[in-house]
């Protein structure tokens, strides 16, 4: 299938419309048209090879909403016409303990991410979501719930599953008591999830400019972490809290804020952290841990979680030849929001 999309052709350059083919359809294969694809901080660490050597085209975007528009003979899910959506992977083994538990992205064998990465089949480098079309195979598409709005859901596909992932993991629920560190794209998925499980939720962030969104998004209020006094007084008040800092960062801070048994879940940083005190650590048993997206079940569930309880993530919607604009302001600002690119505006390229 002969599409267009916005690709890099190398670390500093910008993205530019690029012309390529998506595979022909397998047996178990769904085309999808993309309407809507949200832009993740990890879309510009990858561009930029903060991670590691890429290969060059590469289309970034997982966060996806589209129609299908055509299904392979062994499809059975989805037809023509639907509403669906692909999120960080579109393969995994399928045969592992991890993916018969449904936790794919922890394939023992390496799911597939959704640009970037070699094909299970071919080899072919996949490419992701800022295009016209992707085909993606039937156990990796998501069903849209009937009353959401297409045009602000994309983002769940990460930054919601993100966040909602560890949420669960650690059972929040009526009278958990959250932190979350910073209140960018996944920060402010985090209060919204973690407000409609029933949590009290606090949001720690270096001032409290932001306090007015956290209050809206249901927060009880901002932290400052640059008041000594406030974060001494408020050790022991958190049983979980989701660290969203997309950077190299000091724990120190934090983990003293945790009760007894308590855990900070780091979901932001990719990479390495500060040097770390272990005595916060020993005097509370408190714990640091990690968290990877979630698996396909998990991600359908948040989608369902979300269209029930009408949780969608603050949205700009850009056009696609604005996207390079929207990487400088992602680099060097702190939004409480994610961009979404309005795949329409692709056609007239």
């Amino acid at each position: 299938m002969k599409t267009l999309g916005y690709a890099a052709h190398s670390a500093d350059s910008e993205l530019v419309p690029y012309h390529f083919e998506r595979r022909e359809l397998r047996p178990n294969d769904v085309a999808i048209e993309i309407l809507y694809c949200g832009v993740c901080h990890s879309d510009l660490h990858t561009v930029n090879g903060d991670w590691g050597p890429q290969a060059y085209p590469l289309i970034p975007g997982h966060e996806i909403v589209g129609k299908v528009l055509s299904v392979g003979p062994e499809v059975t899910k989805y037809k023509v016409g639907d509403q669906v959506a692909v999120g960080c992977m579109v393969d995994s083994c399928q045969e592992c303990d991890q993916c018969e538990k449904g936790e794919e992205q922890f394939c023992r064998h390496g799911m597939t991410p959704t640009y970037g990465a070699p094909d299970r089949v071919t080899g072919a480098i996949t490419q992701g979501g800022y295009s016209k079309h992707i085909v993606v195979r039937e156990e990796f598409v998501l069903s849209i719930p009937e009353n959401m709005d297409i045009s602000r859901t994309a983002p769940i596909l990460c930054a919601g599953i993100t966040t909602f992932s560890p949420l669960r993991t650690w059972n929040v629920g009526p009278g958990s008591r959250v932190g979350v560190i910073g209140l960018g794209g996944l920060g402010h998925m985090a209060v919204k999830l973690a407000v409609a499980m029933g949590a009290e939720v606090t949001v720690i962030s270096r001032s409290k400019n932001k306090e007015a969104q956290a209050k809206e998004m249901g927060a009880k209020g901002i932290l400052a972490s640059t008041d000594t006094d406030a974060m001494q007084a408020a050790a022991f008040s958190f049983d979980l809290i989701i660290d969203t800092a997309p950077v190299k960062h000091n724990l120190d801070l934090y983990t003293p804020l945790l009760e007894v048994d308590g855990s900070l879940v780091i979901v932001g940083q990719v990479g390495p952290m500060e040097e770390q005190m272990t005595i916060p650590l020993v005097m509370g048993r408190r714990r640091v841990a990690g968290s990877l997206i979630g698996g396909i079940a998990e991600t359908q569930e948040v989608l369902e979680f979300c269209a029930e309880h009408d949780i969608y993530p603050e949205c700009e919607m850009i056009r696609i030849d604005q996207i390079n604009d929207a990487f400088e302001r992602l680099s060097t600002g702190d939004l409480a929001h994610r961009f979404v690119i309005d795949m329409s505006s692709l056609s007239a390229e």
